[in-house]
């Protein structure tokens, strides 16, 4: 039975390959569709088994020894469960929304590999096995970005850079842990970090959990790899596998490798609110859809880190369960963004609007997936959020003097989501059809795209109506916590009875939907429109997406203070909104340039000696034996050392 570890790892790499010798386009597509449906399945039975655990000696030295170790427990079986899944429902949506990519035999092929190296490294139980598998991933992910096309190359070459850096830095943290652990199974590796030594090998492990869920410094190559990279694959590598694997071994490292101390909290709070608070502000800048739902993936990251720097059971558990929501909504909204392309072939906010009556489904599902991940109630977003908020204070009171910075930044990162989605939704489905638009028949999209974007819409909603299945069933036990079960209040520093809250919620909206009815007249008389009580022009409906607030101020919401029939000589309304612009822009234009610019620094180096290296490949065999032999006895003098 223990055999069936290797199921989710080897049959979507075998369905891979089939894929890369296919002649056919439809038989890639039956293999890619059976490989993620067994693995998906797979994956479903191990969960289900739970405890099952294969090892298989690999290196066995003195000093050192390697096992090709796999453990499912708990925790990691629904990890292991979510990257199948989505796995087939990127495939699903891939089937029509891709057909016209000129890379296709790649495509599935390196989809299926990640699918299967991903699967590895959340089974493995060895750290030198589980960077094996983590490296793999990276280069699918250089290689997935590349199909992008035009001006993808730049922005694999990027993420190659940042994310291979954290695994190098990863890499030197194993060596460190293995130093004071003696063990390589991560199973049975606890240390206190105490000393230097301790203390940097957490951090050297951490940056690697962080940089591939997506938190900043690590996150520049996310927005840049948006706007060129195929829909499928951000909804599928940065906004949701990825995030799923980072947050991981980030638990691993926080619950399981390391004791907990207060170092390694304030460093987490401290990235996690700097993520959120940086993330939130350049995405109010962005005119392109898919650059500005990069950004969500990189603030989504912030919230999780900040969950578990809180240190705390709530706060933890609160990560988890954003970690559980961050990846149904924003794979959501990049699939949704995506069938606004496939229809109209652009992703400009200017350019797009009014179309939420030519795609009514994907404009709901975009509306649940916004309002979800902005925490509006009763949605997961919320749930988590509110879990996280509370833990904070929770911390707050264990003798924390800055736990007020922390709930002020999560709670700003989250005014200004909303913020960030409400200008989306407007831009994209809000108004009437742009000049760009006005000459395309616009339709909604076909079965294949839209099933998978229903599903994670639907499943935000479940999420946050019954929180406590995911609480109960999914958290509780990785954290040792009782939670409530169906329809029962969730008791932690408050009260939240999300299923209540909901009929609430229906029953309020049902009798404001009779009242109108009852109150409504026949007899319609037309006026002018009107917008914060002054009227304006009909051609001024349509407000674009990267001048929505500044249309709204100029006719005239809140634009001026009225005192006894005088106005105002300041603005307050105004002055605001362009303070908060130019600090916004600032700092797009500061730090994030400023990231760009050493991550370019370090590309230009990498591949200038890149250059050297390959002058030394002379092709003679005697040098490269050479090579080898002071490889060998490095590696030796460390390892006995």
């Amino acid at each position: 039975m223990n055999a069936l570890l290797i199921v989710p790892i080897l049959l979507p790499v075998i369905t891979g390959c089939f894929c890369l010798v296919s002649p056919w386009q439809k038989l890639r597509e039956f293999f890619a569709l059976l490989g993620t449906l067994l693995t998906s399945a797979g994956a479903l039975a191990i969960l289900l088994e739970g405890g099952l655990r294969l090892q298989t000696p690999w290196i066995n030295l003195p000093y050192l020894r390697i096992d090709f170790d796999f453990f499912a427990y708990h925790f990691n079986g629904f990890v292991l469960l979510a990257c199948s899944l989505f796995g087939l429902l990127i495939t699903v949506y891939s089937l029509k929304q891709m057909q016209s990519n000129a890379h296709l035999k790649a495509y599935y092929t390196y989809l299926l590999w990640t699918v299967g190296f991903a699967n590895g490294a959340v089974l493995s139980n060895n750290l030198i096995v589980f960077l094996i598998f983590w490296g793999l991933i990276a280069i699918m992910l250089y290689l997935l970005i590349n199909i992008g096309g035009t001006g993808a190359q730049q922005a694999a070459k990027k993420s190659l850079i940042i994310v291979g850096g954290s695994d190098f830095l990863m890499l030197l943290g194993v060596i460190l842990v293995w130093r004071l652990a003696g063990t390589l199974t991560m199973s049975q590796i606890t240390i206190p970090v105490k000393g230097g030594l301790s203390t940097f090998a957490f951090i050297l492990l951490m940056s690697g959990a962080i940089a591939k869920a997506g938190a900043m410094p690590f996150h520049s190559w996310i927005p840049e790899a948006a706007e060129v990279t195929p829909t499928p694959v951000m909804a599928f590598l940065p906004a949701a596998l990825d995030k799923l694997l980072g947050i991981y071994f980030l638990t691993k490292i926080c619950l399981d490798l390391f004791a907990n101390t207060q170092v390694m909290n304030l460093v987490l709070l401290a990235i996690g609110a700097v993520t959120i608070f940086l993330s939130v502000m350049m995405g109010l800048m962005q005119d392109d859809a898919k650059k500005m739902l990069g950004y969500f993936v990189i603030s989504g990251a912030g919230y999780m880190v900040l969950g578990f720097g809180t240190g705390n059971l709530t706060g933890t558990a609160g990560g988890l369960f954003y970690m559980m929501s961050s990846v149904l909504w924003t794979p959501c909204l990049f699939l949704a963004i995506g069938s606004v392309e496939y229809r109209t072939g652009i992703t400009k906010l200017d350019d797009l609007g009014g179309l939420a009556r030519s795609m009514p489904l994907t404009f709901a599902t975009t509306l649940v997936a916004v309002l979800a991940i902005s925490g509006i109630p009763p949605l997961n977003g919320f749930a988590s959020k509110w879990m996280i908020y509370q833990g904070i204070i929770d911390l707050g009171k264990s003798g924390d003097k800055l736990w007020f910075i922390w709930l002020l930044i999560s709670m700003f990162g989250s005014a200004l989501t909303l913020a960030i989605g409400v200008k989306l939704i407007h831009s994209v489905f809000g108004g009437g059809f742009s000049k760009k638009m006005e000459s395309k028949f616009i339709r909604e999209v076909n079965p294949w795209m839209l099933t998978p974007t229903v599903i994670l819409s639907v499943l935000c909603v479940l999420f946050g109506i019954f929180a406590q299945f995911p609480l109960k069933y999914g958290i509780g036990p990785v954290l040792r916590m009782e939670f409530s079960g169906f329809g029962e209040p969730i008791h932690l520093l408050g009260m939240w009875s999300p299923t209540l809250a909901t009929l609430l919620l229906l029953s309020s909206l049902l009798c404001g939907a009779i009242i109108y009815r009852l109150g409504n007249i026949k007899s319609v008389k037309e006026g002018e429109i009107f917008v914060g009580g002054e009227p304006i022009d009909q051609e001024e409906v349509r407000i674009p997406g990267t001048h929505f607030y500044d249309t709204i101020e100029s006719t005239g919401f809140l634009r001026y203070l009225y005192a006894k029939g005088k106005k105002r000589t300041f603005d307050l309304y105004k002055w605001g909104r362009k303070i908060i612009k130019i600090f916004a822009l600032g700092l797009y234009n500061g730090v994030d340039r400023l990231i760009d610019r050493f991550y370019d620094g370090i590309q230009t180096i990498t591949f200038s000696s890149s250059e050297v290296f390959r002058k030394i490949h002379t092709g003679i065999l005697t040098t490269y034996i050479l090579w080898v032999l002071v490889g060998i006895t490095v590696l030796l003098f460390v390892l006995m050392k």
